[in-house]
């Protein structure tokens, strides 16, 4: 005789969906003058005076901290951008804090890009971040905030057309 069929029910569970902060980036300490290689013929090198930059076209770019232009007695971020076809480089300045944790650069569509963060040595209050993003599609606005090692926004400037 064939065996009874028996049935079987199985319970999964599924775990609640949590949304966390990303890590904060580690920051890299660089030498005055050492040319840190940024990816897609971007260059960028941190001196005493500030960030330097250049890119494909090899025309250099200065963004200072000291001729009194940011304030480094409140945190704050800065941004620069240029690109092409392919894509923009993105890069600026972090400063009046000694907690940075991370930058993030946040498109209108809700699309995120973590930077990369660089300081001198014993220049805890300030240094450089840059990253990568594809081109602007349409009227696309980018946001850039600053956050401390906690997930904290310390400063941060609101979206605007790059």
């Amino acid at each position: 005789a064939p065996a009874p069929a028996t049935a079987t029910a199985t319970t999964v569970a599924v775990p609640a969906r949590t949304v966390t902060a990303p890590a904060p980036a580690r920051i890299r300490t660089v030498r005055p003058g050492e040319r840190v290689d940024a990816g897609r013929g971007y260059t960028v090198w941190l001196t005493r005076e500030g960030k330097h930059w250049n890119g494909p076209e090899e025309y250099e770019n200065f963004r200072s901290v000291v001729d009194g232009n940011i304030d480094r007695s409140e945190p704050g971020v800065s941004h620069q951008s240029e690109g092409t076809a392919e894509g923009v480089f993105h890069s600026g300045l972090y400063y009046g804090t000694t907690r940075a944790g991370r930058v993030e650069l946040t498109g209108s569509g809700g699309r995120r890009t973590v930077a990369t963060l660089l300081a001198l040595p014993g220049r805890p209050d300030w240094g450089v971040w840059y990253a990568h993003t594809p081109p602007p599609t349409g009227k696309e606005g980018l946001a850039v905030a600053l956050y401390d090692r906690r997930g904290a926004l310390l400063a941060d400037l609101p979206a605007g057309p790059f």
